[in-house]
């Protein structure tokens, strides 16, 4: 299926053909983790999904080490 997102860091579309199905995408938007809904993806693609971000804007934008920092670390307004 072509997934069509915005980049939540750069503003900019990006389509990505993925192996998921309306339902597991209706599954996630209903709730599910996307791990569960979308077992079948990797990281990459579930977190293209989510956020329409993708790996050479990831090695662009953040280092491994600021990387490991969000993860560990996240900054959360609630």
């Amino acid at each position: 299926m072509l997934i069509t997102k915005k980049c939540i860091l750069t503003g900019k579309e990006n389509t990505l053909d993925l192996p998921v199905t309306k339902e597991q995408i209706e599954l996630w938007q209903d709730g599910l983790t996307i791990q569960k809904a979308m077992p079948n993806l990797n990281d990459s693609q579930r977190e293209f999904i989510m956020t329409g971000i993708l790996d050479d804007v990831w090695d662009k934008v953040l280092t491994p080490e600021e990387t490991v920092g969000i993860i560990l670390n996240p900054k959360r307004d609630d």
